[in-house]
Formats: structure tokens, C-alpha cells, sequence
């Protein structure tokens, strides 16, 4: 079981980072590798050392065995990092179109409903076909203050009071363990309350309870997504840029976006399953990486989802002829649990005839290598991440790759990977809007800007 990286393509004579920079790249990774090991060893960043953390696994293994078969929908209440992580988990390790299939077809395990906005349309649709009296809510916020999850949260509390529907069996929090406002909720509502450890933030919680609760409600092996996360965390310790998949990706990336000016990082999984942890990397590398460095410099690539082989026939033009300013990684898997042969007819029409006795697994692995030389042959630095599988111990795999390389980037770029104070001052701005206390001196600012000016509305 492994997930590899060939990045081949990263080193090319013409368009690639240079032989001997690559060469050179080792001094700098093992700064970065000192600092994140530092920043680990010191507790004050937690997420690589979560698959070890037995508490939190025997607190999401206790809950779902005792609400076991009593519910048909979970509904998360949550956005960013609560939201997306679940939601490419879902997609990832329960089969395609998970919420269309009937109770027979999910093994009795229930539906899983995100609701990562707050749209009156999108929530009122769902609330209004919803059985409450079948239906868990779980509400993620680590310090009980998002404004949209708690809106969330008040809405559907009245639906179940109002329903009589006991919110103590139809409710879960997960959220810090002290701090914040959802704790001591938890206690005056009794509850039932999981953990986001003090040391993880949002983006880097998916093997936290913000993930393997839902993941577990609906049936996927979290034991097995955590030992998958753990080899990889291993992997990823060594001080020795070849050896570590992590270091790899994040020197790359950061070689790119510094040496050549590549500064937007393409995902592309070619892979319906993994089409969702395209949109959770995008969050897990704009948010940690997109920062100002003390200097006052802003930094930080900008990452872009893409679908093989869907957007070979949307966004790879741009890739192919647009500006050269981009790294494209690709996802591959190996086996697939399905597979589907071409039958051979029409054999006389020429756009037809050749595709006979191919399958689909092996035309679009045929067509993400051949995309991948395409740009490689034009001078397009790219990468691929390669699966043998889809299931939980390879997603557990990507993930914490994905995670660490994101905190050696971090390191590289200078900033602090695990804050994001570019998102407080409209936080602030909404807040005094909305008539949060302690949010007067937000309002006095946002009354000093300028209004509209009329003609410069059409």
C-alpha cells in the first residue's frame, strides 16, 4: 500500500527547475524539515501526530456504534475545513452518489447532507424534506463562534424543539475541549460533545473527529484511514529530501512559484473519488499558504481545481498555450474496484473502431499520461500522485502527504501556516454589521469607508 510521487516532469532542460537547483534544494528542505519537527515536538501543531491519538478515535468508534441504525440522514453544520474535508471523504470511500442510493444499497448506514453556507434556499430545501425525528446534526466549530455555523445551529434547534424532537439524541458538537462557546453549550443542553484538539486548526482537521465522526457514522473504516495516515506521517519524518514525499512536493512547489514564477498550482485527480479533495487542497494551500511574510511581502501560490480527464476538454488549452506560469499535479489510481470494457463494435467507423477490447480505467490512465507529455513536450512542469487504490488507507495516505507538505511550505515561504488573520477584518466588518458585542470599533471603521458613488454603478 503506498502513494508515490513522480515528478520527472518538475525537471525539465527547458521550462522545469533546474538539475542543479534540485541539487542544491537539500540545505533549504532540512531548514524547513528543523522547523515544522520544532514546531511539532513544542505541541503547538498537532495534526501530523493525530493518528495517534487513541482518545479521539475511541470517542468517534463510541458514539457511532451507540447511534447505530438510528438515523437515515447526518447533516453537518459547518464551513471551510469542517465541511470540505467530510465532504471528500464521503466522495472518496462510500460508493458514487452515496445520497441517491436506497438504505439497502448503503448497507444501513445513513446519508451524509453538508450544509457549508448559509443560503435561506439551499437550507430550506433540505430542512424541509428532512425527517428531524431520523436525522443527527452535527455541529463543528472549534471556538463556537462562526458566525454562519452558529446561525446554522439556532435554526435548526428550533426546527427540532419546535418539532419536539429531543436535541440531546439528534444533536452532536464537535469543538475545542475548554475553550469557545459550544462547550458550555454542550453542558447546559447535555449535548453529546467530541474533540477538536487546541492544536489543530480547521484546515488540518479531516483525521480529527471533524472527519472521522462523520466518515464513521456513515460506515468508512476510520482505523484503517488513520494507520494509512500514520505510514505516511513516518515517511514524511525524514530529514532527507529524497526520502520524504512531503518535502518533495513542498520544494517543488516552492522552486516553481520562486525560481520560475509558476505560481498556480493545478490539482487535477484523474479519478471521480477524488474530485472533491481537489476543492479541500485548494482550501488547505490558499489558506495556510496565501499570507503577508513580516516584511510586509505578500506570498503564497494560488492553487486551481481541476477533473481529468472532464477539464482536458475545459481548462488544459490554458494549461497547454496560456500563460506559463503553472505546476499541474495529477492524481492516478491503479486498480479500480470497478471496471468496464469497451465492447468492439462499429469497427468499420473509423472515431469508433479502436476504442474496442480497451476499458475505461485504461483510457483515462492513457489519457492522463498523455496529457501529462503533452505538457511536459511544451515546456509545462508537472507531477503525479499515484494511488494503487481508492480506499481508506491510501485516502488516509494523501491526506496527511498533502498536510505536511503544506507545513514545509509554510517554512519555505516564511509564513505561518496555521493562522489566518487575512479573513478577521471582514469577520470583524460582518460582525458589527450584525450587532455583535465587542465589534463597535469594527463598525466605526466600516462607517468611515467610502460609499458607493452612483456613477460608478451600471
Amino acid at each position: 500500500m503506498a502513494v508515490r510521487l513522480d515528478f520527472s516532469n518538475m525537471l525539465l532542460a527547458s521550462g522545469g527547475i533546474a538539475a542543479a537547483e534540485w541539487a542544491a534544494a537539500g540545505d533549504e528542505f532540512a531548514r524547513a524539515h528543523d522547523a515544522f519537527t520544532g514546531l511539532r515536538s513544542s505541541g503547538a501543531v498537532g495534526f501530523a501526530d493525530l493518528p495517534r491519538q487513541k482518545a479521539l478515535l475511541d470517542q468517534v468508534v463510541a458514539y457511532s456504534t451507540s447511534v447505530r441504525g438510528q438515523f437515515d440522514d447526518v447533516v453537518i453544520l459547518g464551513i471551510g475545513g469542517s465541511a470540505l474535508g467530510p465532504i471528500a471523504l464521503r466522495t472518496a470511500l462510500r460508493p458514487s452518489a452515496w445520497n441517491m442510493l436506497d438504505e439497502t444499497a448503503r448497507g444501513g448506514f445513513p446519508r451524509l447532507q453538508v450544509l457549508d453556507n448559509v443560503d435561506p434556499e439551499t437550507i430550506s430545501a433540505l430542512l424541509g424534506r428532512l425527517r428531524l425525528d431520523r436525522s443527527l446534526f452535527i455541529i463543528t466549530s472549534k471556538s463556537g463562534g462562526t458566525a454562519e455555523t452558529m446561525a446554522q445551529f439556532l435554526i435548526v434547534h428550533e426546527r427540532l424543539t419546535s418539532a419536539g424532537v429531543d436535541v440531546r439524541m439528534h444533536m452532536v458538537f464537535v469543538t475545542d475541549p475548554s475553550q469557545g462557546a459550544l462547550r458550555p453549550l454542550a453542558n447546559r443542553l447535555r449535548v453529546p460533545a467530541l474533540d477538536i484538539p487546541a492544536n489543530i486548526g480547521g484546515r488540518f482537521s479531516v483525521l480529527s473527529p471533524v472527519g472521522t465522526l462523520p466518515a464513521a457514522l456513515i460506515g468508512i473504516d476510520v482505523r484503517v484511514l488513520l494507520q494509512g495516515a500514520a505510514e505516511m506521517a513516518s515517511r514524511c519524518s525524514s530529514p532527507q529530501l529524497e526520502k520524504n514525499p512531503a518535502g518533495v512536493y513542498a520544494m517543488l512547489q516552492w522552486l516553481a512559484d520562486t525560481r520560475l514564477q509558476k505560481k498556480i498550482n493545478v490539482f487535477m485527480p484523474y479519478s471521480d473519488a477524488l474530485r472533491d479533495f481537489a476543492d479541500w487542497f485548494v482550501q488547505l494551500w490558499a489558506e495556510s499558504l496565501g499570507k503577508l511574510k513580516p516584511s510586509g511581502e505578500s506570498v503564497g501560490p494560488t492553487p486551481l481545481a481541476a477533473l481529468g480527464a472532464t477539464d482536458q476538454h475545459s481548462q488544459v488549452q490554458l494549461f497547454m498555450e496560456g500563460t506559463a506560469d503553472k505546476t499541474v499535479t495529477f492524481v492516478g489510481v491503479k486498480k479500480r474496484a470497478h471496471e468496464l470494457e469497451i465492447p468492439r463494435a462499429f469497427a468499420d467507423v473509423r472515431e469508433l473502431g479502436y476504442l474496442g477490447g480497451h476499458t475505461l480505467g485504461e483510457l483515462i490512465d492513457i489519457e492522463q499520461r498523455a496529457t501529462a507529455g503533452a505538457l511536459a513536450k511544451r515546456g509545462r512542469p508537472n507531477m503525479t500522485l499515484t494511488l494503487d487504490r481508492v480506499d481508506p488507507g491510501h485516502i488516509g495516505q494523501l491526506i496527511m502527504m498533502l498536510e505536511i507538505a503544506t507545513a514545509y511550505a509554510g517554512q519555505l515561504y516564511g509564513v505561518d501556516a496555521f493562522n489566518q488573520p487575512g479573513v478577521e477584518l471582514g469577520k470583524q466588518f460582518a460582525y458589527a454589521m450584525l450587532g455583535r458585542p465587542g465589534a463597535e470599533e469594527a463598525r466605526k471603521e466600516w462607517d468611515s469607508l467610502p460609499a458607493a458613488d452612483p456613477r460608478r454603478v451600471v
